[in-house]
């Protein structure tokens, strides 16, 4: 869990790699369908222009669609799902049928300042979507993407990077995502992470001692 740029993906890869787990990422299956300009594309597209999230029974039939296949059998890390309290209560259900439960729910807490500082730095290829960032990733030359096949492609700003449409994804995400947290933390899940510092490793190391603790860790919703 975390707001826009907080870090979730980048480190619920590294915990995917890690424990030999899939990393399911309702934002990279949006990303996919908008670059494809699929019918779900559009219409998820056109919440993020708007600055709004993506309505909860979209977001949890992807999610329910994909836990049946077949490398989520002895379990994934869900990556920036659930995104309110409509999803959580719904993604409890899902499991409950599946005879499973959450292990552990992680929040990447971060201001949101930096928040906007890291996004309105994001730069994608127009061709193949690969996203880079100038303050942590840029690409070589800081201008074009480093693929072969995007030789001289210049990367853009995406619309959804603009610092208006961040504050109001930010204003959307603390107004609908963070009862999710008191809903996590009354059921013993919930560990805090501070994710303001760049060094990503630090980050790691601290998620997988909360991994290798849990659920002992976050009895109390305890922030490290």
């Amino acid at each position: 869990m975390g707001a826009p740029g907080a870090g979730k993906g980048t480190q619920a890869k590294r915990l995917g790699r890690a424990r030999n787990l899939p990393h399911i990422s309702t934002g990279d299956i949006f990303r996919w369908n908008i670059e494809n300009d699929t019918p779900l594309g559009r219409r998820v597209k056109a919440c993020i222009d708007a600055g709004q999230l993506a309505p909860d029974d979209l977001a949890c039939e992807i999610v329910a669609d994909r836990l049946t296949e077949d490398d989520c059998r002895d379990g994934y890390i869900l990556d920036g799902f659930p995104r309110s309290r409509g999803q959580a209560e719904r993604l409890s259900e899902m499991l409950r049928e599946r005879g499973e439960s959450l292990d552990l729910v992680i929040n990447l807490e971060v201001s949101d300042d930096e928040i906007v500082h890291r996004l309105t730095a994001r730069r994608t290829c127009p061709h193949c979507g690969r996203i880079y960032n100038l303050l942590f990733a840029p690409s070589e030359d800081g201008v074009h993407c480093d693929r072969p096949t995007c030789e001289g492609v210049t990367l853009v700003l995406r619309e959804d990077d603009r610092e208006d449409v961040i504050r109001e994804r930010l204003q959307v995400y603390h107004s609908v995502s963070e009862p999710i947290i008191e809903f996590y933390k009354k059921q013993g899940k919930l560990c805090s992470v501070d994710a303001m510092p760049t060094d990503r490793d630090a980050i790691s190391a601290t998620i997988e001692d909360l991994v290798n603790s849990a659920p002992a860790s976050c009895s109390e919703g305890t922030t490290s």
